[in-house]
């Protein structure tokens, strides 16, 4: 299975899209096809070597779209792939403000003429309905003729791809909003032509002399305009996208012997010992391993206090070094850097589908081919019905006003922008503060959680125990001893209690014993044999030695671990961690959010629920292994909850990928980008009350652009339609439906737009 991505060319709605989507589908060998109006984007999944670029495009060449393939560039080494993103970027941009300046020049021409046009046409109304206003100081029969001029060239000169739309519609069947614009323009164009060319037409319908030219002029200024503003905000929609991909460096200076040389970004190999100077970027991931600086990773990390940096410590690619000047070996180069999965998630996420636009795409598909069945009925019942209480020429007129203002208003844009737009805005929001949206779904359903769990160690607390007390039993090792029969089985395994004890071994100089037959009890402790006793480090149990001063020790919020030699209990060791500084805060702003929070951990109950009042949370699960706590997040939503699960992604995975939205959290260059709903960059907990609230944020945008899209429509049409002509003697010009379309689409984007402001 191989997934492509496509620019795609040609694409105006969200008809367009349908179409493209349905197209796409059929072919065999594409198991699924994901078409994006906002991002103007193709993802399929393929099967079948037979599907090629070139077929594609001559598939989709029929209906007026094509396919340009986002392929990487062949990198020059041995390194990972890279994709030239920055210049790819660049002449997307390029290519896209080349089109707006075309869309510009169009509507710097067509606009000024409609505008006049509109007022004179507006003046042409208010003479005929009132005497005290004078007539046009041309003849009405010069009027005319002007008008058809500038209305030819209207119709087949700016609006040729509305024309095109016509074509395309009967040659395959294939129904845009450019084929509505197109048939109501043309439409209104052609019978005023009769009517102007063909007096004896014009006599034999008993019509009035009255035109459509300026209808059709002023409707197709409109619309460009709209399309233009539309086109202009769509370009805002990716500037956080724009923003990740200028971070990358464009080249490195690397020691190649005894020389600096400086290559291209994309010859750098893993390995490679990289110079970074004062002020410049860092090109690649890696370790420092000379000189120190500090540097600044807010736009990657959302982090705003510059860091700082020595020798041993990770570096992330595309941050800006502030002061010194150091070296570092290259760890991660190409498409394996931090920032280029970042970019990459992005660039995803902001493509996919939230489940609240099947709604929108389902309607899109149906939609103009109702409009057309619509108008086509308007225009039939207004000839049929309209006759029996005004006269022929009347009826006929508003039937055509009516048939052209529904082609003009129904607008399909608005429908399929109101989704796309608010997950591009938000997942770039998001991005841009260190806050990582793996897609449009995980988005839609952390809006709606009701309930946030956090495991304990490195998400509440700093996830640095240290060993506090150690206590050997009489009779029994010194403290020294006990710790360094401790520190030596601990040395095997990766747990922070177990690298505690080890520090603190090492901490003291301690030499560390030579241990056999090293084993993991999951959930309990660790043993091994050494110097031929077996020695196993665990948890304590209710019945053990000393049972009192444990729990002395876990009511001050300490994790004690016994250690035992042959079975006998020789001592015990106690480990304290800090409560981050933001928990606090974090968990009284989800608390304020309407949020339930608890605490997840395997520590014993005393220690835990200690931990967790420092923190303000009340609601403590302690004492589960690792391999339980998915148990415990199942049976919160049984109850009904919606959960979120935060975690440092290691020995709660499980826990992770079973609640409706895991939330990792990652620091410094370990970005588990690929395995949870959301990731936060940094450790601050209080992310996740802003990932929240930006997800609830981008929902309710959604749903407002949604509803606006759905109003705008059930009401318009009726309106164009002519509907409150019986009631209340108006009758909605179709030039008032081009204005309206046009602000349509144009209105969506900007309510999307507002959530790049929105205070997190």
């Amino acid at each position: 299975m191989t997934t492509k991505t496509y620019t795609v060319k040609g694409m105006h709605c969200a008809s367009c899209a349908a179409i493209i989507t349905k197209k796409l589908s059929k072919v065999e060998g594409i198991e699924k096809a994901d078409v994006n109006l906002a991002t103007e984007k193709a993802k399929l999944e393929i099967n079948n070597d037979a599907v090629t670029d070139e077929s594609l495009n001559e598939l989709l060449g029929q209906y007026g779209y094509g396919l340009v393939p986002d392929q990487p560039a062949e990198s020059a080494t041995a390194a990972a792939p890279v994709i030239d993103r920055k210049a790819a970027a660049e002449k997307a941009k390029l290519e896209k403000e080349q089109e707006l300046l075309e869309q510009k020049a169009k509507v710097q021409f067509a606009l000024p003429v409609a505008m006049m046009v509109f007022v004179l046409m507006m003046w042409d109304i208010a003479a005929r309905s009132f005497q005290s206003i004078p007539n046009l100081p041309i003849p009405m029969e010069l009027f005319n003729i002007i008008s058809m001029v500038l209305a030819t060239y209207f119709v087949f000169r700016i609006g040729a791809p509305f024309l095109h739309g016509i074509v395309m519609f009967v040659q395959s069947g294939a129904a845009s909003m450019d084929t509505l614009i197109g048939i109501g323009t043309l439409t209104a164009y052609l019978y005023s032509t009769i009517i102007t060319l063909m007096p004896e037409v014009r006599a034999l319908l008993r019509v009035p002399d009255y035109t459509y030219f300026d209808t059709t002029i002023v409707v197709i200024g409109f619309v460009l305009l709209g399309k233009y503003l539309e086109a202009r905000s769509k370009m805002k929609t990716g500037e956080a996208i724009e923003k990740l991909i200028g971070l990358q460096a464009k080249s490195a200076i690397v020691k190649r012997g005894a020389i600096e040389v400086e290559v291209p970004l994309e010859q750098v190999r893993k390995g490679d010992l990289v110079v970074v100077k004062p002020g410049a970027k860092i090109p690649v991931d890696g370790t420092i391993s000379e000189g120190s600086s500090s540097i600044d990773e807010s736009m990657v990390t959302g982090e705003p206090v510059p860091v700082d940096k020595k020798a041993g410590d990770p570096v992330i690619g595309g941050t800006i070094n502030k002061q010194g000047a150091f070296t570092f070996t290259a760890s991660r180069v190409g498409e394996e850097t931090v920032l280029a999965r970042i970019i990459t998630m992005v660039e995803e996420a902001q493509g996919s589908k939230a489940p609240i636009q099947n709604i929108a795409d389902r309607i899109a598909a149906i939609f103009v081919p109702a409009v057309l069945v619509i108008a086509a009925l308007t225009f039939v019942v207004w000839l049929a019905v309209g006759t029996t209480f005004i006269d022929f020429s009347t009826a006929l007129s508003f039937g055509i006003m009516g048939m052209v203002g529904i082609l003009v208003i129904a607008c399909p844009c608005a429908l399929g922008l109101a989704t796309p737009t608010a997950i591009i805005v938000g997942i770039g929001k998001g991005a841009e503060n260190g806050i990582l949206i793996r897609n449009a779904q995980s988005l839609e359903t952390l809006s709606t959680v009701d309930t946030v769990v956090f495991d304990k160690t490195g998400t509440i607390t700093a996830g640095a125990p240290s060993v506090t007390d150690i206590v050997p039993f009489d009779g029994a090792e010194t403290p020294e001893q006990l710790l360094q029969l401790a520190a030596s089985i601990e040395n095997r395994s990766e747990h922070p209690l177990a690298q505690a004890i080890t520090a603190a071994a090492k901490n003291k100089g301690l030499t560390l014993l030579e241990v056999n037959g090293f084993e993991a009890l999951e959930g309990v402790g660790v043993k091994g044999i050494i110097e031929g006793n077996t020695v196993r480090v665990r948890k304590p149990e209710n019945g053990d030695r000393a049972k009192e001063q444990i729990a002395t020790l876990q009511q001050q919020g300490k994790t004690v671990v016994l250690l035992e030699s042959e079975g006998n209990p020789v001592g015990l060791i106690a480990l304290s961690d800090t409560i981050k500084e933001e928990a606090c805060e974090a968990v009284r702003t989800l608390r304020d959010k309407g949020l339930k929070v608890i605490m997840l951990t395997g520590d014993n109950l005393l220690a835990a629920k200690y931990m967790a009042s420092q923190a303000g949370i009340d609601e403590v699960i302690a004492e589960v292994l690792p391999h339980d706590k998915a148990d415990r997040i199942r049976e919160l939503q049984q109850q009904g909850r919606k959960v979120a699960m935060a975690g440092d992604g290691i020995n709660d995975a499980p826990a992770l990928a079973l609640a409706d939205v895991g939330i990792a959290m990652a620091t410094g260059t370990d970005v588990a980008i690929e395995s949870a709903g959301v990731t936060l960059l940094r450790g601050d907990i209080r992310k996740v009350a802003q990932s929240i609230t930006l997800a609830r944020a981008t929902m309710r945008v959604i749903r407002q652009n949604l509803f606006w899209a759905f109003i705008y429509n059930v009401i318009g049409i009726p309106l164009a339609a002519g509907a409150l002509y019986p009631f209340f003697g108006i009758f909605l010009n179709p030039v008032f439906s081009g204005v309206a379309m046009a602000g349509s689409s144009v209105s969506v984007v900007t309510n999307s737009l507002r959530l790049k402001t929105k205070r997190l």
